[in-house]
């Protein structure tokens, strides 16, 4: 077994899990967030490696027949992916490691990692998820419409994940979504790896 631990986090669009992640990357020590490769051109300030890995289709549809993603999606016209092998040397190195991703994807990576622990973000209310998308000020009432309907879909999915996190107070599902990492680095098995010498040393 890997020391680190996939923890595979889902929300609908505007119930916050990109802010929980990054101030739960500002807290916690030895964890990260997996980097994924995408055919669309880098935005402006996104460096090649931290915010994505930027390669052309034909590099994509190349890995993709090497079975080398643990999931990929097209959207948008644009391909999107997660490198197994990139997970796996995290995970072997005992980082836990964080991948943000939507229901569909969580369950592509189920069937490869089935020791992930799953993790759904859902916002208090489809009023503040609402109030939520339009406060960010970037798209009109159609594309907000549209993003509630994807958001409808991605909540109806809950039931399929370990853990149910609901973000009405930002610092209680802060505390919430810490525990849940927390939980599983105290599990017997990977405290066992952890604590090898010294659990020798108190048993000889």
């Amino acid at each position: 077994m890997s020391l680190g631990t996939l923890f595979v986090i889902a929300a609908p669009s505007g119930a916050g899990k990109t802010s929980l992640i990054k101030a739960l990357l500002a807290e916690m020590d030895g964890i990260s967030v997996s980097v994924s490769h995408t055919t669309r051109r880098p935005r402006p300030g996104e460096e090649d490696g931290l915010h994505y890995h930027f390669v052309t289709v034909d590099a994509f549809r190349a890995m993709i027949g090497r079975q080398e993603f643990v999931e990929h999606a097209e959207v948008y016209g644009n391909f999107y992916g997660t490198s197994k092998g990139s997970l796996q040397t995290l995970l072997d190195q005992g980082r836990d490691v964080i991948l943000e991703i939507d229901w569909q994807g969580a369950r592509q990576v189920r069937a490869q990692f089935p020791e992930c622990i799953s993790v759904s973000i859902l916002p208090p209310s489809r009023q503040t998820l609402e109030e939520r998308l339009s406060a960010r000020g970037q798209d009109d009432t159609e594309v907000i419409a549209r993003r509630m309907t994807q958001a409808i879909e991605e909540i109806s999915h809950y039931e399929e994940f370990d853990y149910l996190i609901i973000n009405d107070n930002f610092e209680s599902a802060l505390q919430e979504l810490q525990a849940v990492i927390l939980s599983q680095r105290l599990r017997l098995e990977a405290q066992r790896i952890r604590w090898k010498d010294l659990l020798d040393q108190l048993l000889a």
